[in-house]
């Protein structure tokens, strides 16, 4: 837009305007205090011709677990925030996406220095809290040159996002979407997976990492004496290639990016409609995607490029979570219960009422439990865990972020005596406070 020119009374079609056309990307740094080396991939806002009530406002978005950017970019997630003038920030947690062991390895070499300690898959839902996000928030900060930011995210981004709020005094807003503030609440399968998993499921994979790492020593024993006898060479270095030594096998993480790659290629039209005629025993089991609520693409899309692996402790601490009914760090004893009441930003919590990982029972700790004047405690009918961030309903949920971040911003200008507590509506279907 020039200067001078004035703004359209209306904005034109949503699907008209090219995503393209809404933004500049670009690519910066996020350093942690332990030395990872965090990429945040942003979408600085073009101005339009139209009104855009979010121009410039920095919005910090954190992906799940097992997730990276394209959780928010497959689908029309960010086109909706930069319609509206937002200026989006994605960061990708250690290991995922950008931020890949491959880059430490790199910019260690380039500095003279050892890459970080926990680099081979030992990191935890602690780093993530401790030290990722911190060091997400004030790049951010840092760029804009905002004392205060808004930080929305998405299933364990935004478990994350509680106990960051909770800690922390420059957010100026929190929206979550399908983040449960009791793991495992009114989902037996899931909680009966989490004492069943470590002890029997654990202990199996680790014994077939164990004869696995015994099978590659006896293949290196047998070709070692194969090639004793020159005849037999080429037999021994089809069984062991020359110079190699065996290796260790060992259960560090779940490879959910190249088994989300493989269910891609099932996720086919006739496939998807084939699960949502199968919906309701999806509900039972705890439903991750309503097909009929998100274009096959996207699920496509998101399933090749948007997993990650993710590290065994990883999934070993959110099993403690559900076991003990209690979400705290290990590594400085940070209680998530007991820090939500001291979350005192303006907060939306947003749910598919499909989805039994976050459902209304188990986000109601939170939103209970939160000091801030501005509550927003949403289901969005029809949705399951994947489709706030990619589905048909997606408007809806950038929507509500919109009037929380204007509340925001509105409330922020205002002597603390003279603001009036908010507790929004649900939406059909949802919970009010």
């Amino acid at each position: 837009m020039r200067r001078g020119e004035s703004l359209s009374a209306a904005p034109p079609p949503f699907d008209d305007v090219p995503v393209k056309s809404l933004y500049v990307r670009e690519i910066y740094d996020a350093p942690t205090a332990d030395g990872w080396v965090l990429q945040i991939t942003r979408y600085r806002p073009v101005p339009q011709a139209w009104a855009q009530p979010l121009l410039n406002e920095p919005l910090l978005l954190v992906p799940g677990w097992s997730q990276n950017r394209h959780a928010f970019s497959c689908g029309n997630f960010v086109k909706h925030l930069l319609f509206d003038g937002a200026d989006v920030h994605i960061l990708e947690l250690r290991g995922h996406g950008l931020s890949s062991r491959e880059l430490q390895i790199e910019r260690a070499a380039l500095a003279g220095r050892s890459p970080p300690r926990d680099l081979d898959w030992e990191w935890d839902l602690d780093s993530y809290l401790i030290d990722d996000l911190p060091a997400g928030v004030q790049a951010v900060k840092q760029r804009t040159g905002r004392a205060r930011i808004s930080l929305i995210g998405n299933s364990m981004g935004g478990i994350l996002g509680y106990g960051y709020a909770a800690q922390h005094d420059d957010l100026l807003a929190l929206a979550t979407l399908g983040a449960p503030s009791e793991l495992g609440r009114g989902f037996p399968a899931l909680r009966l997976l989490a004492h069943l998993g470590p002890p029997v499921v654990g202990a199996v994979v680790d014994a077939l990492f164990v004869a696995a790492t015994q099978a590659d020593h006896a293949r290196h024993a047998a070709a070692r004496t194969l090639r004793r006898v020159r005849l037999l060479a080429s037999t021994a270095d089809r069984l062991a290639a020359p110079g190699t030594a065996p290796e260790r096998h060992r259960f560090r993480h779940i490879p959910m990016d190249s088994m989300l790659a493989k269910l891609a290629r099932l996720a086919t039209p006739k496939n998807l409609a084939r699960l949502g005629r199968l919906q309701l025993l999806a509900q039972r089991m705890g439903s991750v995607v309503n097909p009929s609520r998100v274009a096959h693409e996207e699920i496509q899309w998101l399933l090749q490029r948007g997993g990650e692996k993710e590290p065994r402790r990883v999934i070993e601490e959110f099993a403690r979570w559900i076991r003990d009914g209690r979400m705290s760090c290990l590594r400085n004893g940070f209680d998530y219960h007991e820090g939500f009441k001291h979350i005192d930003v303006p907060l939306a919590i947003l749910y598919g009422d499909l989805d039994r990982l976050a459902s209304r029972d188990s986000t109601a700790s939170v939103a209970r439990a939160a000091g801030s004047e501005y509550k927003l405690w949403r289901s969005v009918a029809e949705n399951s865990h994947l489709e706030l961030t990619m589905g048909a309903d997606v408007r809806q949920c950038c929507e509500a972020i919109r009037e929380l971040i204007l509340y925001a911003k509105s409330a922020q200008a205002l002597p603390s005596a003279v603001r009036m507590p908010v507790s929004q509506p649900a939406l059909a279907g949802g919970a009010a406070l």
